[in-house]
């Protein structure tokens, strides 16, 4: 969604020998996506001195995303105030109670996240993928979800793939503006050879971050299918998004730190993504991982005493079967065929 709004800035040129000007808005940096270039203002000028500096206001129109007037339940003030004076069980007990509400909320949202889940398990049979995008907090969670597919299910390690705004660096230490830039996301995701057999899911607890935005945007100008998650109703990236998730979990204890109740629910979320994705595309049976890979002695063992479980054999022939097939499925299938 997007509106021409009129702005009056002030700017300020100084020429230097090539006349090429340097910039600055006296308007308070905000999230306004500016569409024009500094050549035309150069253009329109009438000082052409070198160095010479001089002031002078333009009435712009500018394109933006509506994300200014969009209220974000998110970022209203907590119920609870000076928080300050509380005592330690007093934090815990009442972060607690608004966390208590997360999968209350999470549970209302459902039907929207079946339409995504099935979406996804459609596109993965054809052979597509599923990226998950964001950045800060939100990034970071995709990331941690794509990053315990393969171990969990046994899948490639380019099935589900988490990119955050800025970089794997961003995944440690927060880069500046790195979720206001609106053609990185597509740049990332072509990257990946991004395709129209893959998902994009874009993921904001606010709706206007202008990275996802942006990026789902270009997606769908590509026939690539997008969904979102975020905990703000009739947000912009919901707007934007095919298959929107709105878990609206509310202010949080601290205002607008929505690493707590909405990241809790992107993370409830993602879980629900894909767990049931793997599940319906055969990567679970009964109810065991048994496509994990083995990559410590816990894991050795947990996959031993499943074959045990499924084939009824002792300790050291289940650990026999497992270092010879390499896998849970693979040791109970050459078992079963025999």
């Amino acid at each position: 969604m997007t509106t021409r709004v009129g702005l009056s800035v002030t700017i300020f040129f100084s020429f230097l020998k090539k006349g090429f000007p340097l910039l600055s808005l006296t308007q308070p940096r905000n999230k306004l996506h500016l569409h024009f270039k500094i050549k035309k203002l150069c253009d329109s000028a009438t000082l052409r001195a070198k160095n010479t500096i001089f002031e002078t206001t333009y009435n712009l129109q500018l394109t933006t995303h509506n994300h200014m007037s969009f209220i974000k339940t998110t970022e209203q003030s907590s119920k609870y105030e000076d928080l300050e004076k509380m005592s330690v069980a007093d934090l815990l007990a009442n972060i607690n109670q608004e966390d208590q509400t997360v999968p209350v909320a999470v549970a209302k949202v459902l039907p929207q996240i079946e339409k995504l889940v099935q979406e996804v398990v459609a596109k993965m049979k054809l052979g597509g993928r599923l990226f998950y995008i964001g950045a800060g907090t939100s990034g970071r969670l995709g990331i941690v979800d794509a990053s315990e597919c393969p171990p969990t299910f046994g899948v490639p390690i380019d099935l589900v793939n988490g990119i955050i705004a800025g970089g794997d660096k961003a995944i440690r230490r927060a880069v500046e503006n790195a979720e206001d830039n609106t053609t990185q996301a597509w740049l990332d995701l072509q990257e990946h050879h991004i395709n129209n057999n893959d998902v994009v899911i874009g993921i904001a607890a606010s709706g206007t971050t202008p990275y996802v935005i942006s990026g789902l945007e270009k997606c769908n100008e590509n026939n690539i299918t997008t969904g979102c998650i975020t905990c703000n109703m009739g947000s912009p990236l919901s707007q934007t998004a095919k298959y929107p998730i709105e878990v609206v979990v509310g202010p949080e204890f601290v205002t607008g730190s929505s690493r707590m109740k909405a990241g809790t629910a992107q993370k409830l979320v993602l879980n629900m993504i894909s767990t049931a994705t793997m599940i319906q595309l055969g990567k679970v049976k009964g109810n065991k991982m048994v496509d994990m890979q083995l990559s410590n002695d816990k894991l050795v063992d947990r996959g031993v005493k499943m074959i045990i479980g499924e084939i009824g054999v002792s300790y050291e022939e289940a650990a026999a079967l497992l270092q010879q097939h390499g896998s849970v499925r693979k040791a109970v299938d050459a078992f079963n065929s025999h």
